[in-house]
């Protein structure tokens, strides 16, 4: 492993890795490069930590130090012996092992962590814990190993202020991605007519004012071998606006909902731009001020027996946009497409189906609404 350029894994919400690709770009990462499950890059360690602080669409970020053929166990725990684990690892600082097999001679993963485990601690001797925030990563597929560590720690869709959830969330870092999908930029209002716990609207609000989806949270590359805390404080103190000219904005008919995004996006440092209202959707009216984007992702009733229940919602929310949002364009989100062409609406083609924490969900937009 080259100490000061390397290659890094950027893992996304399958579905939508190339949408973290274009935001890596614009974000002046070198050469990102979609794959099945995210994005590579390559770069230094100031890259990795930029990369956890600023990247709103990436789940975590893989430092890959070390790749060889293993076909046997007394191989691997060979080759693990030579791996430079003291370039990135400290000697004080306790790790896991994880690791997965496939279609690999070596299948079984918890006999190849062992291994792993064995190596790390008689050669650089660090403490080997179930329960450590460093995480070493073992993939071996089709004879091929591949070890990596994961910097973040906690997923990166923990930003450090979303403490009230309600029960079926969607992630921030997929929320980020689908308002990007949606062509938004931080540039115009946005309106989530069903905002849960205002995922959509403070994710939006926070882009618009430049501030940093990690900025409130640690994560696991503080604990590596290679970490300069003066250096690392430094890129965090580069922070956005406080103000926009836009205002984002939230509804829902369920008052806890309100209540728990409001107090989300009061952590998130956004309330100055952000508004949350108790609206069912049949009353819901655009905000004042330019058009812009509607976002919703509403239930998809999985359940049996529910999705009958949720055609009229589909119905009155196609017939609101219709009447009452000519200008705004809208990206609706279901699992169903049924439900989505109860809307009435006319949708541009959907893109690939997206992996929401195990449902596949797709992406419904319209052009800009007459």
């Amino acid at each position: 492993m080259d100490k000061d350029h390397f290659p890094i894994f950027l893992v996304t919400t399958p579905g939508l890795e190339t949408a973290l690709c274009s935001e890596a770009h614009e974000l002046g990462f070198s050469d990102p490069k979609p794959v099945m499950g995210g994005v590579e890059i390559s770069g230094g360690w100031s890259e990795v930590w930029r990369a956890n602080l600023e990247l709103r669409g990436a789940g975590r970020v893989l430092v890959r130090i070390d790749s060889f053929r293993a076909s046997h166990l007394a191989q691997l725990d060979k080759r693990s012996r030579a791996v430079a684990w003291g370039h990135v690892l400290r000697n004080d600082v306790p790790v896991r092992v994880e690791a997965s097999c496939r279609k690999s001679k070596i299948y079984h993963s918890g006999a190849a962590a062992e291994r792993v485990e064995k190596a790390i601690a008689q050669e650089l001797g660090a403490p080997i814990q179930s329960d450590a925030a460093v995480r070493v990563l073992v993939r071996i597929d089709n004879d091929l190993c591949t070890i990596s560590i994961d910097t973040s720690g906690e997923g990166l869709h923990r930003r450090g202020h979303k403490l009230e959830v309600n029960k079926a969330p969607m992630r921030e870092t997929t929320a980020a991605l689908l308002l990007r999908e949606c062509g938004y930029s931080g540039n115009e209002p946005v309106l989530d007519p069903m905002c849960g716990s205002g995922t959509f609207v403070i994710e939006a609000a926070e882009w618009a004012l430049g501030l940093k989806p990690g900025r409130a949270r640690g994560f696991a590359f503080e604990h590596l071998a290679r970490f300069n805390p003066d250096a690392w404080m430094a890129m965090k103190a580069q922070s956005g606006s406080s103000t926009s000219p836009f205002l984002f904005c939230g509804s829902d008919r369920d008052a806890g909902a309100i209540r728990m995004s409001l107090a989300n996006a009061d952590r998130a440092g956004v309330s100055s731009v952000t508004r949350f209202a108790q609206t069912p959707i049949n009353e819901l009216e655009p905000p004042k001020g330019p058009v812009g984007l509607v976002i919703v992702n509403p239930p998809y009733g999985l359940r049996i027996g529910d999705r009958k229940k949720l055609y009229p919602l589909y119905g009155a929310l196609g017939t609101v946009m219709r009447t009452r949002f000519s200008g705004w364009r809208l990206g609706l989100v279901t699992a169903d497409p049924a439900l989505a062409r109860a809307t009435g609406l006319i949708f541009e083609k959907t893109g690939s189906s997206i992996d929401n924490n195990g449902v596949r969900i797709a992406l419904y937009k319209t052009g800009i609404l007459q």
